[in-house]
C-alpha cells in the first residue's frame, strides 16, 4: 500500500479502499480494478472478517480470486480500523499487506505509543501502517459541525508524524462513516495545512456520498487514499431488493447475488474514474 499511495500522491490521484463484506464484494471490487487497470485496496473490518469466518478466510478469498481471475493490477489487503495491537497482529499473521491501527479515541501520546507498537511488528513483516488522528464520525452521528470537538488538530498530526514512521494517516476533518445526514463540510483549510506540514499521504474515511468537487479538492491537498463502503452496500442491497420484489418466487441466490456483484463493480469503476486511479496500474508496484 505504501508504494501505491506514494505514487498516487506524486501523480495527484487517489487509490480507493473498497471494503469486502462477502464473496460478491470481493469479486466486484477485483473485477472493476482489472477492467479499469487501477490499483486497489481491499478493506477488511473486524466485523466483516468475523462474518466471513475469520481473517484467514477473508484473505484467502481475495488471494484465490486474484489467481482465478488472473488479476494483474496491484492489490493491497488492508485491516480497516484495527482497534488494538493484538487485532493488527492477528490480521498480519493471516496475510494482510497493510493495517490501520485506530487509537484515535485516546490522547495523542497514547495514540502514538500504540501506533509505534504496531509499527515495530509491521516493519519486520513488511506490512504498511495507517493511523488516525481525531475521530471520524459514525453514520448515526450525522455531519460533524464543530471542528474543535472531533476534527484533527494540526499540532497532533505533526506530533504523530514526528514521533512515528507511519506510511499514511487519516486526519478527521468532517467526513463520516455511512450516509451523510445533511451537507458534508470538510475542513479544507486545515487539510491544506496538515498536508503542507507533514508531507505524508492523507486518507479520507467516509468517502461515500461526498460531492465530486470535494473529492477533487481533497486529492489536490494530498489525499491519496479514499475509503468507500456504504455506496457499495446500498447499490448491492437495492439490486437484490428489486429482483426479489419483481420475482418473489426466486430462490437461487446466484440469480440475485450475481446482479448485486455487478452493481458493486459498477460503483467501484465509477469511483476509480472519479479518483483518477484508472489506467494508473503499474507493474513496477508490487502486488
Amino acid at each position: 500500500m505504501t508504494e501505491m499511495l506514494n505514487k498516487a500522491k506524486k501523480e495527484q490521484y487517489a487509490v480507493g479502499q473498497f471494503n469486502i463484506n462477502n464473496l460478491e464484494f470481493a469479486q466486484g471490487i477485483l473485477l472493476a480494478a482489472e477492467e479499469e487497470q487501477s490499483p486497489v485496496i481491499c478493506g477488511l473490518s473486524k466485523g466483516a472478517a468475523k462474518y466471513m469466518g475469520g481473517f484467514q478466510t477473508a484473505v484467502h478469498i481475495v488471494e484465490g480470486l486474484m489467481k482465478d481471475y488472473d488479476i494483474t493490477v496491484p492489490v493491497a489487503i488492508h485491516l480497516d480500523h484495527g482497534s488494538s495491537v493484538e487485532l493488527c497482529v492477528e490480521a498480519i499473521h493471516a496475510g494482510v499487506s497493510s493495517v490501520m491501527i485506530d487509537a484515535s479515541h485516546l490522547p495523542i501520546e497514547e495514540n502514538i505509543r500504540i501506533t509505534n507498537e504496531v509499527l515495530k511488528i509491521a516493519r519486520v513483516t513488511g506490512v504498511s501502517v495507517e493511523a488516525e488522528v481525531g475521530h471520524v464520525g459514525a453514520q448515526d452521528s450525522g455531519v460533524i459541525t464543530n471542528p474543535e470537538e472531533a476534527y484533527a488538530k494540526v499540532e497532533d498530526c505533526l506530533k504523530l508524524i514526528e514521533e512515528t514512521d507511519v506510511d499514511c494517516f487519516a486526519p478527521a476533518l468532517g467526513s463520516v462513516h455511512g450516509p451523510y445526514k445533511g451537507e458534508p463540510h470538510l475542513a479544507f483549510d486545515r487539510m491544506q495545512e496538515i498536508h503542507e506540514k507533514t508531507d505524508k499521504p492523507l486518507v479520507l474515511h467516509g468517502g461515500s456520498g461526498l460531492p465530486a468537487q470535494d473529492i477533487q479538492r481533497a486529492i489536490s491537498l494530498g489525499t491519496s487514499k479514499i475509503n468507500v463502503n456504504t455506496e457499495n452496500q446500498i447499490a448491492a442491497t437495492k439490486t437484490v431488493r428489486e429482483i426479489l420484489n419483481e420475482k418473489p418466487e426466486l430462490y437461487d441466490p446466484r440469480k440475485y447475488l450475481g446482479p448485486a456483484q455487478a452493481s458493486i463493480k459498477a460503483v467501484v469503476q465509477e469511483k476509480m474514474q472519479e479518483f483518477g486511479s484508472s489506467k494508473k496500474a503499474s507493474q513496477e508496484v508490487s502486488v
